[in-house]
């Protein structure tokens, strides 16, 4: 006899159950794309804040995060082991969308990237771009032209020693802002700048809130020029490059000022002083490397076209003439293409 259609089952939740899933089902959902070190860095501060459920993508150290969790070992914050919310491979698992897609990732391929994201956005997400470079923002505004942006300049010194690994010496500092879009409400915009940064907050991290956020992002794209191209091409650090040779500072001002010609040309209004500046700071410190010299020694794919080739590009463009930089680019590309 088939079983009457209206009849109702009820079952007795436990009211704390009850509570606990309504507190659970308002928890924000963000989704972190990159767990390299700074990738790992920004999920320990982002899972402090218990009005976020995480979501890692873990690539080469995915095995070690889902047995192991994270393991940080920092200056600033001591030593912690935490396990993300849900660990996956690929933004294809992701089930739902998401209300922040925090990229950390290394700014390869940006529009590969763009692609594979797709399943976790929707038109309520917002993307937080963790990255090197200038001109990061556009695939993203190209493909999801109703969400908004919020970009970023970090500089967290930070290593990956093996797998889920990460030590952490004292530097920490993030800048972020929006990247305006226009076809949205101000106010809309800056409630979800204000509500990630309230995580940020929570977990204590430190960082300034930028109106004018291209201008931190030319000014350490100068930096990144310089040093990532010269390390990863003479394979030694910043001072032996300064001390090989007379023509060696020169050089490296040369570089430096053509790529604030282009920031100029493109309405970012960096000041004349930063070159020496920047020296200053080199010369300060003791000889460094450059994320871009440790990928080519490991044959890596670098970070060529957010750092150099898009300013080369928008060179081009504006019809500035930028030598140094052509020479460098054109000699990257070379080297990169072995490891491709």
């Amino acid at each position: 006899m088939p079983e009457p259609r209206n009849i109702q089952h009820h079952h007795h939740t436990p009211a704390y159950q009850v509570r606990r899933t309504k507190m659970e089902t308002q928890k924000i959902e963000v989704l972190l794309y990159g767990l390299g070190a700074i990738g790992s860095f920004y999920a320990f501060i982002l899972q402090r804040s218990n009005r976020v459920r995480l979501t890692v993508v873990a690539r080469s150290n995915y095995q070690a995060v889902v047995k192991n969790g994270i393991y940080i070992d920092s200056a600033n914050h001591g030593q912690h082991r935490f396990h993300p919310d849900l660990v996956i491979k690929s933004p294809a698992e992701a089930t739902h969308p998401y209300r922040y897609v925090v990229c950390a990732n290394k700014a390869i391929d940006q529009d590969a990237v763009v692609e594979q994201l797709a399943p976790a956005v929707d038109e309520t997400t917002t993307f937080v771009i963790i990255q090197n470079g200038v001109g990061n923002e556009e695939p993203f505004r190209r493909a999801f032209p109703r969400c908004s942006i919020l970009t970023c300049v970090t500089w967290v010194g930070a290593t990956q020693t093996s797998p889920g690994v990460i030590t952490h010496i004292n530097s920490e500092d993030l800048q972020i802002g929006l990247f305006p879009n226009f076809s949205l409400d101000a106010s809309l915009e800056k409630s979800r700048l204000q509500e990630f940064t309230s995580f940020l907050a929570d977990g204590r991290t430190r960082f300034q809130v930028r109106d004018d956020m291209q201008l931190p992002r030319w000014e350490k794209v100068v930096w990144n020029a310089a040093w990532n191209a010269i390390t990863a091409l003479t394979m030694v650090d910043t001072q032996t490059w300064l001390r090989s040779s007379t023509q060696a500072t020169p050089l490296t001002r040369r570089l430096m000022g053509e790529v604030i010609a282009v920031g100029r040309g493109c309405g970012v209004d960096i000041d004349e002083g930063l070159v020496d500046r920047l020296l200053e700071k080199i010369n300060a410190l003791p000889g460094i490397g450059s994320s871009m010299q440790t990928d080519c020694r490991n044959g890596r794919p670098m970070e060529i076209e957010v750092i150099l080739g898009y300013p080369l590009r928008r060179a081009k463009e504006l019809g500035i003439d930028t030598p140094v930089l052509e020479t460098l680019t054109c000699l990257l590309r070379a080297v990169d293409g072995r490891f491709r």
